[in-house]
Formats: structure tokens, sequence, C-alpha cells
């Protein structure tokens, strides 16, 4: 067991509703990142599909780049019309904008009355702008007056301000009071520390993906326009809802609990075949059922609902707790959650896909129904239980890659089908007959396995494509489907071109 003492959590008497603004203070966010969540939160799932491939984990950049050039297009054509037709036209379309910008700061996220101000001041700003604009216009004739200097010197004197504004609330929000607290987290012990990952979980080829993924690799797909940033020292879990005894635990409380490591494969639900929005780490946490138990579920609850700090919303049934091991994680391959992976602490529940699990910035755990609370993707189209589907992938070789004819050849990847663990792998050659690929050792039921198949190619363009059978005996279809609504089938193909190389 852990060696200091567990501090019991408190006891939380306030009635359970769906709060957004639970477990640390809500920060006042820029407009941009405002209007950019509406986007996220009213994206069908097809579009929210299409980005993620076209982009990748760039998604976000590219939406927030397409704000501000929507933005930027606006704000000329106000300033257009505000030198042609008066001011009140610039002060209409400053007060359009701002209105957007208030209305999108009172969704998902929103800390409150306050959330209005950066709209309501940038509202003000622009419209102040406008009129100096329209007045410096009309004392501008001559191109080299007084007034046409003070006119630039003054506008520009106003974009220099917002600028280094906009530069310096970012700089210190980057390296704001969450980073600083999460480098002095020291992590406790496990109760019973896992042994080193052993060599026979790797196949030993090169271009193969590490069994463990590094932190800085691992990929990151969410709603958060914006990595929350959670100072420990205001936040508080709190456990709600259809419960004998709701709790509230502070960070140190938490870390204060009996810890488990967990080797646990995660994977999002819009991981095309082949992609790799996939990954595994070594999880450190409490036990999500022992907190549970602690507050004592009712008979009629359902559904575990996790709730983020930003209100983004994922529930699970209660009867995967029995069959899985499910953390409130606080460490993620030795070190404190990263701050984008959910610091200062979030769910690991293996076996189900993320968007109905695996929530970030962890605010509040809350028991209910299905009939009562839909998770944030649900009602968006996705599946309401999302069992991880048994897949896998060939990383190597690479796609359209050229090969020595006659020459062995090592066609190698990983499969992964958490809690079920994979029995075997199959890889074809063209129409070739499927041929069993040697498997490295299978370390956890709950993370993928690397695979490998030795290959001598002929000359020619060759068609390479792999499938996996868990170990409950269900193999792969080649059924191609798109990742909605509950994730994506069909097997991971690639053509590779083989030449002799004796001239």
């Amino acid at each position: 067991m852990n060696a200091r003492p567990m501090t019991p959590p408190r006891r939380c008497n306030r009635p359970s509703v769906s709060r957004v603004a639970v477990g640390s203070r809500k920060a006042v966010r820029s407009p941009v990142v405002s209007v950019g969540d509406r986007v996220i939160d009213a994206v069908p799932a097809g579009v929210k599909d299409w980005a993620i491939s076209a982009f990748g984990t760039a998604d976000k950049a590219v939406l927030v780049g397409g704000i501000l050039v929507v933005l930027g297009i606006a704000a000329a054509a106000v300033g257009v019309l505000t030198v042609r037709r008066g001011p009140a036209v610039g002060v209409a379309g400053a007060a359009v904008l701002s209105a957007v910008a208030v209305l999108a700061s009172l969704g998902r996220g929103s800390a409150g009355w306050t959330s209005v101000l950066p709209g309501l001041a940038a509202g003000a700003a622009a419209g102040s702008v406008l009129v100096l604009l329209r007045a410096g216009a009309a004392e501008t004739a001559v191109e080299h007056s007084p007034a046409r200097r003070r006119f630039l010197i003054t506008t520009g004197g106003l974009a220099a301000g917002a600028v280094a504004v906009a530069a310096a609330g970012r700089w210190l929000q980057q390296r704001g009071a969450a980073a600083a607290e999460r480098l002095r987290v020291v992590l406790p012990r496990p109760a019973r520390p896992l042994p080193p990952v052993p060599d026979a979980v790797e196949v030993g080829v090169r271009g193969v993906t590490p069994f463990l993924t590094p932190n800085e690799d691992f990929y990151r797909i969410d709603t958060a326009l914006v990595v929350p940033q959670v100072d420990p020292r205001d936040w508080t879990l709190q456990v709600t809802g259809s419960v004998d005894r709701e709790l509230e635990l502070t960070y140190a409380e938490l870390l204060d609990r009996p810890m488990v490591e967990a080797d646990v494969t995660i994977a999002c639900v819009s991981n095309e075949v082949g992609g790799d929005l996939v990954g595994t780490a070594r999880w450190l946490g409490c036990r999500l059922d022992d907190l549970l138990d602690e507050a004592g579920v009712r008979p009629d609850a359902d559904q575990v609902v996790g709730r983020s700090v930003d209100g983004f919303t994922a529930g699970f049934p209660t009867a995967v707790l029995a069959a899985r091991d499910a953390l409130v994680a606080v460490g993620m391959n030795g070190e404190p959650l990263p701050i984008a992976h959910g610091f200062p602490a979030r769910l690991i529940v293996p076996g189900l896909y993320g968007y109905v699990s695996a929530t970030k910035w962890l605010a509040e755990i809350e028991l209910t129904r299905f009939d009562r609370v839909q998770g944030y993707w649900v009602p968006r189209g996705w599946a309401v239980e999302a069992p991880v589907k048994t897949q896998s992938r060939i990383d190597t070789p690479r796609p359209g890659r050229t090969l020595t004819a006659g020459e062995e050849v090592a066609v190698a990847g990983v499969a992964w089908a958490p809690i079920r663990g994979i029995e075997r792998v199959e890889v074809q050659i063209d129409d070739e007959p499927w041929r069993e690929a040697t498997l490295a050792e299978q370390h956890a039921g709950t993370t993928w396995r690397q695979w490998v198949l030795r290959w001598r190619p002929e000359p020619g363009t060759h068609r390479i494509r792999v499938r996996a059978t868990d170990a409950d005996g269900d193999t792969q279809t080649d059924a191609r489907r798109p990742p909605a609504p509950d994730g994506a089938t069909g097997w991971h193909t690639i053509s590779v071109d083989a030449r002799r190389m004796d001239g």
C-alpha cells in the first residue's frame, strides 16, 4: 500500500448539476477562441473527420487561421464602409462583430459574466478606431500633411499595442501557473510498481512504432481549441450525481490515494484504417472503481460521465468497471500528465474509444443515466457505446517505397484489441494465400502487439494488406467503413515496388 496516509475526501453537499466551471477557476478567453469553440461544437461529424484526415493535429491551428482571415476580411469591409458612408456604419459593424464574440463566449467553457468582457472590449476598441479612421480620412487628402502623419501614428500605435498585448497574453498563458506547478509535482510511488516492459514485446524491426509511445509523440485529439491551463492549487475533483456520498478531492488528496500502474493502449474513434491516432503509455493513477465505491453508487445509475474543466463530457456504462481497470490518471510514462494530455488528471478506461471515456482536464465524475445525460459527441451523431475495434496497421515498409527484389524485407507493424488482446496477425501479398506473421510477446490484454513477416519480393508492384484476429476469435472485416459513428473498419493496404539492382 501507499506509505503515506490517505487523506479522506471531503463530502460535497452541493447539488449535482451540469456545471462547466467545476474544478478550477475559469480563465477569460480570447473572442477568437470562443468563436472557434462554437465552430467545433457545431461542426457535423463528417466535417470533423475530414478536418482530422486533412490536417491531422494541425486542425485547430487551421481553424484559428481561418477565423482570423474571415475576421480580417470583415474588418476591412467595415473599415471601407466607414470611410465611404460615415462612422455610424463603422460603429454598427463593430457592434455586430462584438455581439458575435459575446454570444460565442457564453457557450461551453464559459467563465460566467466575465466571459463577455473581451468581446465587449474588442467591440469598443474597434468602434473607436473606426471613428478615428473616418475622422482621419477627412483630413488626409494631402499625402504628406501633419494630419495624415498623426493619423498613421495613432492607428499604427493602436495596432502595435494590440499585437503586443496579444503576444504577451499568449506568452503568459504558455508559461503560466499550470506549467510551473506541474514541474513541482512529485508523483507518488504505486502500491505495486509494474516491472519494466520486457524486450520481448518488440520485434526488433526498424520503423515499427515503439511499444510505449513517448509523451511528445502521443496523439492529441480533443475539442479544446486552446489547451486548458489548470493550476492544481485551485483544482478539485468532484464525484456527484446518483451516489450516497458526494465527494470532493484536492490534487494533494488525489495523490494521497493508493496508486496503481497500468500499461494501456488508447485510440481515437476518428482514426482511419492505418492511421496513427492510437498510442500506448504506462499510466499512473487511482482506481476509479475504488473511488466510486467510496462514494457509493446507487443502483439506478447506469452511466459514468466525466466532465472537463472546459465543459466537455464523455460517458460510458457503469457495467464496464467490473471488467477493466479504469483509472483517474495523474501520470504518463513516469512523469506528471503533460498539460496537453490532461494535467492535472484524466480518465483512462481500457477498451473504449476516447470520445466516450478519456476525459482530460477532469473536473467532475457524475453518476447518472443514459436517458438523462448525453456525452458531448452523442447528440452529434456518434454511437452511445464505443468499444475499440480490432485493428492492425503496417508500419514498414512505407507505402510507395522501392524495395530490392530478392532481398529479405521485414513487413511489420502493430495490432490492437484492448481488453481482448491479439491472437493472430496475417499478411497477404498480392493475391497469394494469407501468411501468419510472427507476434511479439503479448504484454497485457490492454495493450497493442507488434508483429513481423519476412518476405523476399519478386520484381514488380506489390499490394500488401494485413488483418488481425483477437483472443475472442473475431477477425477484422474487409468491409471498408469510415470512422463515424463508432470506428473505422477494413484492412490496411499499401503498395510497394521491387526492382533488381544488378542492372
